[in-house]
């Protein structure tokens, strides 16, 4: 019996146009029991083995409508009856969407006993690449395949799953390399300078395009006059950051109860893919934060991005953006005040209102959702970056 192992070098997040590098091994398992002695293990033989990467997208369809279909689904691409050819995303559901050109890792490997064999697969993604993308109406998920056969045997598959993040502005990578002639020369340089990898200008531009801090405010109203100014500090963030901004009530003339903040990110479908004309759009929430502001001059917020969640991106079927979801408890009418003494050595106390004629107001603001480093999001990745199986 053959074991074979495969494991993701490094991480399980990615940047599209990254090299995803796999390390798989293909061990002749040695099992003894009480009719079989060791002495008895002959060498096994595998015929061939590839690798490929492929992602799959899985539609709702009671939300989307591919007409005509643009992908070719898995039960047209499937040889049918045929289990000895090597079709990656055989079994999966849904299209592909993409699918790299297969890799021949070896043809006709013989192990003795106890022997391995160890091969590195290594494969760079596209740059158009969809992301990784689990939502209510469509699905993308990426996962690398290796199969391998037996002389004679049906062909089996091992699937490594992974995740992948896009990041806009990278499809010209010499718009971030310098000229020659700008280049530092040091005659007493010994090594020459390499270039930066795809990793390295993809954190330098991400930090370009979040690290810009530019303040600004908004006058929230409403029928009855103002009921805050609020702060937002830049407009652009990562997932993993903290979204900070304040609430000024100084100047307000109507009063706030209370307020909520809550991060919600919206999946729209493409209107050429909806079932229904005008088809409403899925809202999910994330981090939430509320706050009690009676008689309250200043107070902030602080809502952190998840480093599971999906950054904001556009592809032929769906749209996915970001926007903080404000809730307002305004009063009709005017809160009593508090009494204060002349005499600051007596005590005052304020007894609030047994019942309040309030309203509600909602307000959403658009932010940027940009990806992270993909170093950060592995280390909270419930991915498996090894997996096995037996041939």
């Amino acid at each position: 019996m053959i074991e074979v192992t495969a494991s993701l070098l490094g991480r399980s997040v990615f940047l599209a146009g990254e090299t995803v590098k796999c390390q798989i091994t293909f061990t002749n398992v040695c099992r003894t029991n009480r009719q079989s002695s060791p002495t008895k293990a002959r060498p096994a033989t595998l015929a061939w083995a590839s690798a490929q990467i492929h992602c799959q997208c899985n539609v709702t369809e009671g939300r989307v409508a591919i007409h005509p279909p643009t992908q070719l689904t898995t039960a047209q691409v499937t040889t049918s009856g045929n289990d000895t050819a090597f079709v990656p995303f055989r079994g999966e559901r849904g299209s592909t969407v993409l699918s790299t050109r297969p890799s021949i890792l070896f043809c006709d490997l013989t192990l003795a006993p106890g022997e391995s064999h160890t091969c590195v697969y290594q494969e760079s993604l596209p740059l158009d690449a969809p992301p990784s993308f689990r939502g209510s109406a469509v699905k993308y998920s990426y996962k690398l395949t290796i199969g391998t056969q037996r002389f004679s045997c049906a062909t089996k598959l091992l699937r490594v799953p992974f995740r992948v993040f896009v990041l806009p502005g990278l499809n010209d990578l010499t718009v971030y390399s310098e000229p020659e002639e700008l280049k530092p020369n040091n005659p007493f340089q010994t090594n020459p300078q390499t270039e930066n990898s795809l990793l390295d200008i993809a954190l330098e531009v991400l930090q370009t395009m979040t690290c810009r801090k530019g303040p600004s405010f908004y006058n929230i109203t409403n029928s009855h006059g103002r009921v805050a100014r609020f702060c937002l500090f830049k407009q652009a963030y990562r997932i993993g950051d903290d979204i900070v901004g304040t609430c000024d009530f100084t100047e307000a003339t109507v009063p706030c109860v209370q307020f909520s903040v809550t991060l919600q990110s919206e999946e729209q479908v493409a209107e050429d893919c909806q079932c229904k004309p005008g088809q409403s759009s899925t809202v999910t929430s994330y981090s939430k934060t509320q706050e009690l502001c009676i008689h309250t001059s200043k107070t902030h917020i602080n809502i952190a991005i998840p480093l599971t969640a999906t950054p904001a991106f556009i592809t032929d079927i769906v749209c996915l953006r970001w926007h903080l979801h404000f809730e307002f408890v305004t009063c009709k009418t005017p809160l009593p005040q508090m009494t204060i003494p002349d005499n600051p050595s007596k005590a005052a106390s304020l007894q609030g209102p047994a019942q309040l004629d309030v309203d509600t107001m909602v307000w959403d603001l658009p932010i940027r959702v940009f990806a992270t480093n993909p170093v950060y999001a592995s280390s909270v990745s419930l991915l498996r970056t090894d997996t096995s199986c037996c041939v």
